[in-house]
């Protein structure tokens, strides 16, 4: 296995490894059908066997402070995606990622990595195990048929929501204990 720069010619593969990766997830339906791009420079990493792309890290980050990370001093960056196929996990690829990309980080001045998931604890858990540690959360909140009766009405006439998806960031989470599909989104950091 490689762990090599992510090419333009990968992303077929890297959108098949990151949608398989993520159906074991709370982030199961966050389907793309290709690759993000950033806005800022990204370290952009692919793992490699026998020409099929089995994990991905992408990593947005900052030139000025504040303008990728929501948090912490000095310039950071974002872990927008870290994948690895499910044929595949369990071996250590997304540590090789993670320490290929701290590797990079650190080479060009940034001194974080800040990543954000919900609350699968098996995910949560990783992050600890690779030195990350929780700093923050906020809810997603999913409505759907009935529960949009009840907490949120359209004021456009003719307009009839039928599902939306919101984010929480009060302490009342008790008020949706009705809703089917809450999940706590949870901030990981980890220092150079």
């Amino acid at each position: 296995m490689i762990i090599r720069d992510y090419t333009p010619n990968d992303e077929t593969g890297w959108v098949r490894c990151r949608t398989l990766a993520f159906l074991e997830t709370a982030y199961f339906d966050n389907v793309l059908k290709e690759k993000e791009h950033y806005e800022n420079p990204a370290i952009e990493l692919v793992a490699e066997l026998d020409g099929q792309i089995v994990g991905l890290i992408d990593v947005e980050y900052e030139k000025e402070e504040g303008t990728v990370c929501s948090r912490g001093k000095g310039l950071g960056g974002m872990i927008w995606h870290i994948a690895v196929h499910p044929d595949f996990s369990r071996k250590g690829i997304g540590q090789q990622l993670l320490d290929v990309a701290a590797t990079k980080a650190k080479a060009i001045g940034l001194n974080r990595f800040e990543a954000w998931t919900r609350n699968d604890l098996w995910v949560q858990n990783w992050y600890e195990k690779m030195h990350f540690m929780n700093v923050d959360s906020y809810y997603h909140i999913y409505f759907e048929r009935d529960e949009m009766n009840q907490q949120i009405q359209s004021k456009i006439p003719k307009l009839h929501l039928v599902n939306a998806f919101a984010h929480y960031v009060g302490e009342d989470i008790e008020q949706f204990n009705n809703n089917k599909r809450i999940h706590q989104c949870v901030c990981f950091e980890k220092n150079f």
